[in-house]
């Protein structure tokens, strides 16, 4: 923490600021740690309170916007390269458009302090067709949030701070040590859940022609054909398969739990 502090004091604004972008685009740096570093350096009157705001705060909303603007044009295509570094991406994409879909969009407010669902709000309110107005609206309240929170801690910890770093350079040998064993047994447990659930990370899929053949067969009656787009694409005037039926995803295991058992299940999304 203490070398962190002394960057930003030698650096800076300019160091604070590309951390938050950073963070913002959804590489894995630690702006929550730079920004307690920076209330620290503001407590040593190091760096002046006001710009160390406007930096952050900056540097969040340009972040926030670009991807905003890229969820806009590509749709889930940018939701699942950032979801890449997750076990499921899938999965990754459907809880993010969770949040959107049980708490509204007043995610945006407090996004920034959940792993893995920072960086992807944004480009999901774009996708969901948000206005950048109100996108901006919250995801200012919540940079406000998440700037305030952490640079009061570093502010008002800032002796604490201090004396814990002193404290861990007399066993920073002991440190690097520990920290390289715990990335090395992480990425062991990485491999092995990869290896082990990589069945799952295949989904079946049926072809157009097999689907239609069914559909104008006897077998109709032994289908289900659901229509799973999510209600940030869906457009009730579109045009759906003959005989599908609408079912928001993030509902899914809620519904067909009670479908009969004796049929097959379609999906489909677009």
């Amino acid at each position: 923490m203490s070398d962190i502090v002394s960057l930003l004091s030698r650096h800076g604004y300019s160091v604070l600021g590309l951390i938050v972008f950073c963070e913002a685009m959804g590489l894995p740096v630690p702006a929550a740690l730079a920004l307690i570093a920076a209330g620290a350096a503001t407590a040593l009157h190091d760096l002046r309170p006001g710009l160390v705001a406007i930096t952050a705060l900056s540097a969040m909303l340009v972040g926030d916007t670009l991807l905003f603007i890229l969820g806009r044009f590509t749709g889930w295509a940018l939701l699942g390269f950032l979801c890449r570094v997750a076990l499921n991406p899938e999965s990754c994409i459907l809880r993010s458009a969770e949040s959107f879909y049980r708490r509204g969009r007043a995610t945006l407010m407090f996004a920034k302090f959940i792993p893995g669902v920072n960086s992807l709000a944004p480009p999901l309110a774009g996708s969901m067709r948000m206005s950048y107005g109100q996108f901006v609206r919250l995801d200012l309240v919540g940079a406000c949030l998440y700037t305030l929170a952490y640079g009061g801690i570093g502010y008002l910890s800032s002796d604490v701070i201090l004396a814990v770093a002193r404290g861990a350079h007399a066993v920073g040998r002991v440190v690097e040590w520990l920290l390289l064993i715990a990335l090395l047994v992480y990425l062991a447990y990485r491999a092995y859940v990869y290896w082990s659930h990589r069945e799952y990370r295949i989904v079946p899929r049926v072809q157009v022609a097999e689907l239609a053949e069914k559909l104008v067969s006897d077998e109709v009656s032994k289908l289900i054909v659901a229509d799973v787009r999510s209600h940030g694409y869906y457009d009730p005037g579109a045009s759906r398969i003959r005989g599908s039926i609408r079912l928001e995803p993030n509902n899914l295991l809620a519904t067909v739990k009670d479908w009969p058992r004796d049929k097959e299940i379609y999906l489909y999304c677009t």
